[in-house]
């Protein structure tokens, strides 16, 4: 399906998909661009390494980038991933090596502490680089900019003579923000201590303004007079991000429900400083599996890592598009649902009328990083011959011991051409639903014994399946089992008894696929083998 250019305009103009209902929203306020192009940030602390938050952000703010050229007809855009390695170490992390090396240095600027991994010129380098290489592997469009930088090159110098002509007002909007013992040692400004290099939580007055000169008492009680600019001093958190948006031109910045109120009083302070608080999104947190805040010390999330041992990438941005204004649970049971969603959205894009192509997750997903129309978008409308959720229920049956090379013999009675060189995509799941059910599904599993009427209901389906032939059709295998399960005689309320039956049986599951499929797939004479191993345990 051809999508012209106005089509596509006119449809994101009324898009209630979330990308478009931000890009909408930016457009009103810039509805030309601007030269140079609309700027786009994502914030990062290189205190530690890019986890699954950081992927989210970026993805997220990338899908609205696209959106918002896609409604303004190809207005230029930049993305910023600001790297804040001016903030002062705070603590050693628990995941690094040579520990006592930051121990000496704690409260120094996370870019004058030497690497402990003894590969860079710092600390914040290495975990600069770690960021770079982490979205470079997903392809992100982006300038990486750091705030040490910006610093010491004298870059945020004519903004931090704005924050020190502003003292006296940005003060009035932070101390009511803090408590009594904070307010003592509160400054919006933080010299770098002379002495030791420290970023100092300390009073400060400033002397002269347009020069940049600023007095406080440095850590050995001595009054010092020196220069705020050059890399000589940074802001705090809430005044730092502020004062960045200002002297970056930041038009579009998401961040989590965590800072909303830091946001409320970062724009306060942009305006005060000329500026404006950029567009932006308040997204929810992720949860655990019990509906818990995600906490690093805890433990309790889910690291980028292990989804992609379990899943693929395109279903992580898949589950992280739908609905970033509700708190989504993040736990490896969600990974076989968003893969099989994700491909069912895939296969229906072509298919759709433009607006639904634009509230199609996949349709925003296959231009996160790159420029297409439409439904010609590289992948647009394939399909994945075989269900995650099937993969899944045929390796639980192989055992913990599966092999890819079985799987994919048993996928020849299922699909045409079963070489993995063919089907690619496919052979990655294979992987994954190897790696998922070894951990997670064949440890669960336990078949029970039928009772009752279900081991008649088995000896129909054996018998009937005796007599089926071994290429018979997914759909008319699932006739037979239908036809089984409404017989009176076998004494099931519903077909969900039956099927539920057939899954605790011969899978050791609750729940399951449709069995003319995974009878299809398993193949006619082992599923039978798996009702006479059922059988004999009646």
């Amino acid at each position: 399906m051809k999508i012209t250019q106005d089509a596509l305009i006119a449809a994101a103009r009324n898009s209630k998909a979330w990308p478009f209902q931000e890009a909408q929203r930016l457009a009103k306020r810039m509805p030309q661009g601007k030269p140079g192009g609309v700027l786009f940030e994502t914030g990062y602390g290189p205190s530690g390494l890019p986890h699954i938050g950081t992927f989210q952000e970026v993805l997220r703010t990338t899908l609205v980038r696209r959106a918002y050229e896609a409604l303004t007809g190809g207005a230029p855009t930049r993305l910023v991933a600001f790297s804040d390695d001016m903030d002062g170490l705070r603590k050693v992390p628990d995941n690094v090596p040579n520990k006592a090396l930051l121990e000496a240095n704690l409260g120094k600027p996370l870019s004058r502490i030497p690497d402990p991994f003894g590969k860079f010129e710092s600390f914040a380098a290495h975990n600069n680089a770690m960021l770079r290489d982490f979205l470079d592997r997903f392809g992100f469009d982006y300038e990486f900019v750091s705030s040490s930088d910006c610093y010491n090159s004298g870059r945020f110098d004519e903004a931090l003579k704005g924050v020190l002509a502003n003292f006296g007002a940005i003060m009035d909007i932070m101390l009511p923000t803090l408590g009594e013992e904070r307010r003592r040692t509160y400054s919006p400004v933080m010299p770098i201590s002379p002495s030791t290099g420290a970023v100092l939580q300390v009073p400060i007055e400033v002397v002269d303004a347009d020069a940049g000169i600023i007095r406080f008492t440095d850590e050995d009680g001595r009054q010092v007079e020196q220069s705020a600019l050059g890399g000589m001093a940074k802001c705090q958190w809430k005044v730092d991000w502020a004062m960045r948006w200002v002297a970056l031109g930041v038009d579009y910045e998401m961040y989590g429900k965590d800072l909303t109120d830091s946001g409320i009083q970062s724009g306060k302070i942009a305006r005060v400083l000329g500026g404006h608080k950029p567009e932006g999104l308040i997204y929810e947190l992720f949860l655990d599996a019990k509906g818990e805040k995600i906490s690093k010390s805890k433990g309790n999330g889910l690291s980028i890592e292990q989804w992609l041992e379990y899943g693929s990438e395109e279903s992580l941005g898949y589950y992280i598009f739908a609905n970033p204004k509700s708190a989504k649970q993040l736990h490896v049971g969600v990974i076989p649902k968003a893969i099989d969603d994700y491909w069912q959205f895939r296969t229906a894009l072509p298919t759709q009328d433009i607006d639904k192509q634009l509230g199609n997750p996949v349709w925003h997903l296959l231009r996160a990083n790159e420029h297409h129309e439409g439904a010609e978008a590289p992948g647009a409308g394939d399909t994945l011959p075989v269900p995650f959720s099937l993969l899944l229920n045929l390796v639980g049956v192989l055992g913990a011991g599966a092999t890819r090379e079985a799987v994919w013999s048993y996928l020849g009675n299922y699909v045409e051409d079963a070489d993995p060189a063919a089907h690619p995509a496919l052979d990655v799941l294979v992987m994954k639903a190897l790696a998922y059910n070894r951990d997670f599904v064949a440890p669960t599993l336990a078949k029970r014994a039928p009772v009752d009427g279900e081991v008649a209901a088995l000896w129909a389906l054996d018998a009937a399946l005796a007599e089926a032939p071994a290429d018979m059709s997914a759909e008319d295998l699932q006739t037979i089992v239908y036809e089984i399960g409404k017989q009176e005689e076998f004494g099931f309320e519903s077909l969900r008894d039956w099927f539920k039956a057939l899954y605790e049986t011969l899978l050791g599951s609750e729940q399951g696929p449709r069995m003319g499929s995974f009878i299809a797939l398993y193949g006619i004479a082992p599923t039978r083998q798996l009702i006479a191993e059922a059988l004999a345990k009646a």
